[in-house]
């Protein structure tokens, strides 16, 4: 296992997602409202499955976070999914993630979805904008 270490000189331990740690994921998609990932559990437990990235944040027996994402080792990084549980946000942890993920891939560019709540996180990280597209199956 690893740490996270934190400019506030806050140490966390980092580990690879195990299909063991769903549960304590799944928890803090509920408790952040994140409805959709909730409600799809099987399809998000699987997601979890086949993603290449996939870390855990924990203060011991706490899942203090987690990003999710997938790369093609050479140009792109995408996240597709930050959360830091309420109580550890305003530490630095989804930022130092972040970096610690695009560190394992360098010659990658961070690609990632904001939403209206965490647009500022991103352009105070000096992320820059791009435009997107969406649709899902039921949408045709």
């Amino acid at each position: 296992m690893k740490e996270l270490s934190l400019k506030n000189g806050y140490s966390y331990r980092l580990k690879e997602f195990e299909e063991a740690d769903f549960a304590q994921v799944n928890q803090l998609n509920a408790e952040e409202e994140w409805n959709n990932l909730v409600k799809k559990k099987e399809d998000t437990k699987n997601a979890w499955l086949h993603s290449n990235i996939r870390f855990l944040v924990y203060d011991g027996d706490t899942l203090a976070g987690y990003v999710r994402g997938f790369t093609d080792l050479n140009i792109t990084t995408y996240i597709c999914e930050v959360l830091i549980n309420k109580d550890y946000r305003g530490q630095g942890i989804g930022s130092e993630l972040i970096k610690f993920v695009h560190h394992l891939y360098p010659k990658t560019r961070i690609d990632l979805l904001g939403s209206s709540t965490s647009r500022t996180f991103y352009e105070d990280q000096d992320y820059r904008k791009f435009y997107g597209f969406r649709k899902t199956i039921e949408e045709y």
